[in-house]
């Protein structure tokens, strides 16, 4: 299949839909800019409580007339446009597919080495959040404002995070769980570079009681290294950018002040050198969120929060956190104090938090409501410094291809540090409302991962959607879950080059990701908890129809409360949903009749932990027969704290091959 590197087959076409959308754009912007003029949000309110002169009410009132002025003398040249763009519409692709090709531009990336299915397997991580990019006077009746700025920033917080070095920490003592500065040395190290791999190796072999494993990528390939790893064992092939370190209990796993002067004094050396993870000019702030001491969410400072760049396993002990806080403030003060978390619910399988920052190696990123076509731009311009392929103005415009007319897109994006074989998109045909000026639909795509000794290649498929958003139009909803279920089935039909005796391609996932707009918990949703879908594909957050597990949480935020003080950062976000009276506070809840509509201040027993309608769905069937797919992580994402009104989520697959490491 070939993917559409343009919007339109042929230059004409494209230059003719540039000249109507220049018609067109005038009075679109001054229509946008009047209707935000009337429409504050919460942030803007308490300015302007602060504006003794009244400053902002004399603009409107100067602007307005102007506003319209140009509005009516705008009119014209926009319907001339407008007769020009629409059947224009015929002929436009679904989809724009853009691929990275000066790799010096993804200079937060790593490079990735192809997978060859050997070892025990490799770990694929994947991300969905809904960033509300409408224009902006759409997006103000969601409580966010400065459309175009946000999309260049959140865009910046994903890739930063995503490409920080992937640290995990495990503590095989079950007595003594101290951690060595030496461990968190390498967090204040840039990554990339042989500089900083030097100095993160010599920091961990100073310490006898400490092994570590992590090759970069495979990059470093000295004689010692493999011995480091010989001793210490394998880690899973194409884990890139990791450093595990193993604390055995020797020692009691302490380090003698001169190691650890010495690692620290290392880590000083090196930090310097980059003041940022990207490399790149300071992030700007956007006006909805001010950056602060102590707020991570860029990752610009080395006062990240610890527990979001490690991962801490426990044996069958508890951790000290007193004993293990002050030892970290002691020998390594650069970091910041804070807590250090463990898996609170020991007989779930796999490892889930609420994080600062979207995890690191981050492969795959599904976006909703990127509506605003010149924020997809901004936005695609700052993932590219991560993410090779990019597929945006995802959907149909006009009366092509759906039933109705569509204003906007369908507000879909995807992001990939692997290719794109193949991709399809088809708009859902019975939008109602408001929803139906938009052209939501599916967008399924077939990525290759690896391939085999055999020259069989590794695929894996990935769907992302965005349903229908009224409340109460259940039966619509679960129309679109039966639509998506059969075209998934017919792209993977169309797709594959396999036979059962002569397989060409092994898949090793198949990944739902999107805002489904209902709850597991809400009564009103009911059809929806219990479509057939949720018996082909797994949900990890969920235990059955109407009832989650108690860690998972809702991902719909309260939007009056977007600007408060405990949420507008990352670190503060976090630290708010990890309580339970935090989350009633600022989380949405499923409506109830005994409840009211406002949900600060809410002390009540409410059931489940909010409305968590961004959902990440995986299944085993029809993948390679010999594989086992399994979750390794799950996370609740902050870092787009004060950008969103939606708590991103990230979910990190392994996926088995049963050989042993060689």
């Amino acid at each position: 299949m070939v993917l559409y590197t343009s919007p339109f087959p042929n230059s004409v076409l494209s230059v003719l839909h540039s000249f109507s959308w220049g018609l067109i754009f005038p009075c679109y912007w001054l229509a946008d800019r009047l209707v935000a003029s009337f429409v504050p949000t919460t942030y803007e309110k308490r300015q302007r409580a602060d504006d003794p002169c009244y400053f902002h009410a004399l603009c409107i009132i100067i602007s307005t007339p102007i506003y319209l002025a140009l509005l009516v003398a705008s009119l014209p040249f926009a319907l001339i446009g407008f007769l020009l763009w629409s059947p224009l519409q015929s002929a436009r692709r679904p989809y724009i597919y853009s691929r990275l090709e000066d790799k010096n531009h993804a200079n937060g990336a790593t490079l990735l080495t192809e997978w060859k299915a050997a070892g025990n397997g490799k770990s694929f991580c994947f991300g969905s959040a809904n960033v509300c990019l409408l224009p902006d006077s759409l997006a103000r009746f969601n409580n966010v404002f400065n459309t175009q700025a946000r999309a260049k920033e959140i865009g910046r917080r994903i890739r930063n995070g995503a490409s920080r070095p992937q640290i995990k920490i495990y503590i095989d003592s079950p007595t003594n769980t101290s951690i060595s500065a030496a461990s968190f040395s390498s967090l204040v190290s840039p990554q990339g570079g042989e500089n900083t791999n030097r100095t993160v190796n010599a920091g961990i072999k100073r310490t006898t009681s400490m092994e570590y494993k992590g090759d970069n990528s495979g990059s470093n390939n000295s004689e010692d290294s493999r011995e480091d790893k010989g001793g210490a064992g394998e880690p899973n092939e194409g884990e890139e950018n990791t450093c595990i370190v193993r604390i055995n209990g020797e020692d009691n796993g302490h380090m003698s002040d001169t190691e650890t002067d010495a690692v620290n004094g290392q880590a000083h050396a090196s930090g310097p050198a980059e003041s940022s993870l990207e490399g790149d000019a300071e992030i700007s702030k956007t006006p909805n969120h001010k950056q602060k001491e102590g707020d991570s969410g860029s990752l610009d400072s080395y006062s990240a929060s610890r527990e979001s760049l490690v991962k801490v396993r426990v044996g069958d002990g508890t951790v000290d956190q007193s004993t293990v806080n002050n030892k970290l403030l002691y020998k390594a003060s650069i970091m910041k104090k804070t807590s250090v978390r463990k898996k609170k619910h020991t007989d779930e399988t796999f490892d889930h938090e609420i994080s600062a920052f979207f995890p690191a190696n981050l492969d795959f990123l599904c976006l909703q409501e990127v509506f605003d076509k010149r924020a997809a731009e901004k936005l695609k311009e700052q993932l590219h410094h991560y993410f090779e392929y990019i597929v945006y103005d995802v959907g149909v415009y006009s009366c092509h291809g759906c039933c109705s007319f569509k204003f906007v897109n369908s507000g879909l994006l995807f992001a990939s540090r692997y290719p794109v074989m193949d991709a399809a998109y088809h708009c859902y045909p019975n939008g109602r409302g408001t929803d139906s000026l938009a052209s939501k639909g599916a967008l399924f795509l077939k990525v290759q991962v690896g391939s085999t000794p055999q020259d069989q290649r590794i695929v894996g498929y990935i769907s992302c959607t965005h349903l229908q958003a009224i409340a109460g139009d259940t039966t619509v909803r679960c129309e679109q879950l039966d639509m998506l279920q059969d075209w998934l089935s017919e792209f993977r039909k169309s797709t594959s080059s396999s036979s059962t005796a002569n397989p060409e391609e092994l898949v090793a996932f198949d990944v739902i990701c999107g805002d489904l707009n209902f709850d597991n918990c809400s009564s009103e949703d009911k059809l929806e908890q219990q479509h057939s879908l949720f018996t082909h594909y797994k949900d990890p957050c969920r235990i059955g129809p109407g009832e989650d597990k108690p860690w998972a949480i809702g991902t719909l935020l309260d939007p009056e409360g977007l600007y408060d003080e405990e949420v507008c950062t990352p670190d503060n976000l976090q630290k708010v949903l990890e309580s339970e009276e935090g989350r009633k506070g600022y989380l949405v809840y499923p409506t109830s009749k005994n409840h009211g509509s406002s949900q600060k201040g809410r002390k009540a027993s409410l059931k489940g932990n909010g409305r968590r309608i961004d959902y990440m769905l995986y299944t085993e069937e029809g993948l390679y027969l010999e594989w086992k797919v399994e979750v390794e992580e799950f996370s609740f994402i902050t870092q787009l704290a004060g950008l969103t009104d939606h708590l991103p989520v990230a979910m990190r697959l392994m996926v088995s091959t049963g050989e042993d490491d060689p």
